[in-house]
């Protein structure tokens, strides 16, 4: 990878950095493929339990790099444009194909494909100095990243029609109130709080978290009879497991268990 995104893994937990502060953490070079890679390399290590993206400096990602765009747009090059475009359109299948529990940590603005890219993880933490915005029609352009799907199943159809038309950029606490964000936490207390729910995540049954998220994946878009039966099938495979024995035998032993994804 180039440097402007960072991989590290520690105590089973994959920490995917977006690393151009001095732009905001926006899309240029071979970003939006190196966090494909990024999340692909995390996602196939066994010893991953959860995978937290976040931003380095002060913003979470504001999108594409404007210098980059405007210079498509003014020579007319829509076939690097498009290719762009596919390219997020590839890291975010990844994402939503993740196993792990994918959490993303809002450290400060995520706007345009930064906060698509925050709707397509599982869970959002928000720092209390972070902001979101679908921003794209600023520009005269259209949301990508899969931002037009997420965001009517995370707040409603009305409330995305307001936040995508609008274009305005939500504080956290709005953020918080309308559902976007399921945490927002104190800007001294951020780094601390992320890591702590992702341990809590980490210490917990790989392969149960895994079926479960296949399940939600399926809910907003399937009748009641046919998430019954995936809940059936997803339950009698988790019985089957050694996680539950070991879940079953902690609990009347008085224990904390040790999950091993088996």
């Amino acid at each position: 990878m180039s440097g402007t995104v960072l991989l590290r893994v520690e105590n089973g937990v994959a920490w995917i950095t977006l690393n151009r502060p001095e732009r905001l953490n926006a899309f240029a070079g071979t970003m939006r493929d190196d966090l494909h890679d990024a999340i692909a390399r995390a996602a196939e290590d066994p010893g991953v339990r959860v995978l937290v993206i976040t931003g380095a400096g002060r913003a979470f990602g504001t999108g594409a790099d404007l210098e980059v765009t405007g210079d498509l747009v003014g020579r007319g090059d829509t076939e690097t444009f498009e290719r762009l475009v596919e390219a997020g359109m590839r890291a975010v299948r990844r994402l939503r194909a993740v196993r792990q529990p994918v959490i993303a940590a809002v450290n400060g603005p995520a706007a345009g494909a930064g906060a698509s890219l925050a709707l397509a993880c599982d869970i959002r933490i928000a720092s209390d100095r972070a902001s979101f915005g679908l921003t794209f029609n600023r520009i005269g352009l259209h949301p990508d990243w899969g931002g037009s799907y997420f965001l009517p199943r995370l707040v409603g159809a009305g409330r995305a029609a307001e936040l995508i038309l609008s274009a305005r950029m939500v504080p956290a606490d709005e953020a918080r109130s309308i559902g976007l964000f399921e945490r927002v936490v104190p800007a001294d207390r951020f780094d601390d709080e992320v890591r702590a729910f992702a341990a809590e995540l980490a210490a917990k049954p790989p392969l149960a978290l895994a079926a479960a998220k296949r399940t939600l994946a399926r809910a907003l878009d399937s009748t009641l009879d046919d998430i019954l039966e995936a809940e059936r099938a997803e339950q009698m495979a988790c019985f089957r497991s050694a996680d539950a024995r070991e879940g079953i035998a902690a609990f009347n032993q008085k224990r904390t268990p040790a999950f091993r994804g088996e």
